[in-house]
């Protein structure tokens, strides 16, 4: 290690170009690392929160709340769905709109509703029982998700590149080496006189 670090302050008889190589490398990895995978992780953060903004916007214009009456007892027969953080079931569920139109639906509710409860249900503009749209902190949380995501990915490419030139290097000066011992080994052993 320590011919190493000779070898990249000054050139010397024992400094390989594969030394020079893997020296640049250990550079090019430092300033990957700490600039490279934040600026990575902070476009693409930035990107997928302005994605996940708009789609949120989106379901928010298109979809509306509805305070609605449970009609019948939650089905059974259909399988429970994990809604955010609790389960729900469908059932019929009915509500007045503005002009006294009194309408009927199917409708995600809660699995403890029971005929006569009032429940908050969502519909799309087309009358689609549907989830609630997404809420800001979702938004940003899979902005940093993301961000965080490609940040990591990229610090693992960055590294397993290193890792491969690394060991290109170590094998290149394990030949150097070897073909430099076969020209001087003859002249320390005199096996050739």
């Amino acid at each position: 290690m320590r011919t190493r670090v000779l070898c990249r302050r000054r050139r010397g008889p024992l400094c390989r170009r594969s030394d020079v190589v893997e020296g640049w490398t250990v550079l090019a990895v430092a300033v990957l690392l700490c600039v490279g995978a934040p600026l990575v992780g902070a476009v693409t953060a930035w990107w997928a929160h302005g994605e996940a903004r708009a789609t949120a916007l989106e379901q928010r214009g298109d979809r509306h709340r509805v305070r609605a009456e449970v009609v019948e007892r939650p089905s059974r027969s259909w399988p429970a769905a994990e809604s955010g953080e609790r389960q729900v079931l469908r059932a019929d569920v009915r509500w007045t709109e503005p002009g006294e139109v009194t309408r009927t639906a199917a409708a995600r509710v809660p699995v403890h509703a029971r005929p006569g409860d009032v429940v908050h249900v969502w519909f799309d503009s087309r009358g689609r029982d549907v989830e609630p749209p997404v809420d800001d902190a979702s938004v940003w949380q899979y902005g940093i998700g993301m961000g965080a995501g490609a940040a990591g990915g990229t610090a693992a490419a960055v590294l397993l590149a290193h890792r491969a030139v690394r060991g290109a290097a170590m094998r290149r000066r394990l030949a150097e080496w070897e073909r430099a011992w076969a020209r001087a080994e003859p002249e320390w052993s005199h096996r050739g006189a």
